[in-house]
């Protein structure tokens, strides 16, 4: 598991995979994360978001922002650099 991380505001998160993250995925947008491949900018930010939220759960580290607050917080090149982090940590895995 690769232990990403995002700054926010000034703040540093946590950032990573983990079930409950793919759960929280899947509950608010109806999808599995396996269905992302399209490249919608709601669903990685949302993907993200929930990675973030599972991630600081686990980590015991605060995180309040809403879904919006954390949208308006950050930037695409945040989103693409994360995104294309993970999609390589796969890649890597896959190879294994």
């Amino acid at each position: 598991m690769k232990k990403g991380e995002i700054t926010i505001n000034g703040e540093k998160y946590p950032a990573y995979v983990t079930n409950g993250a793919m759960v929280r995925f899947a509950n608010m947008t109806g999808k599995e994360p396996t269905e992302l491949t399209d490249g919608k900018v709601k669903d990685i930010t949302t993907y993200m978001y929930c990675c973030i939220v599972s991630a600081c759960k686990r980590e015991g580290k605060q995180f309040e922002m809403t879904y919006e607050d954390f949208c308006d917080y950050t930037d695409p090149d945040q989103i693409t650099e994360w995104a294309n982090s993970i999609n390589g940590e796969e890649e890597q895995n896959k190879k294994k």
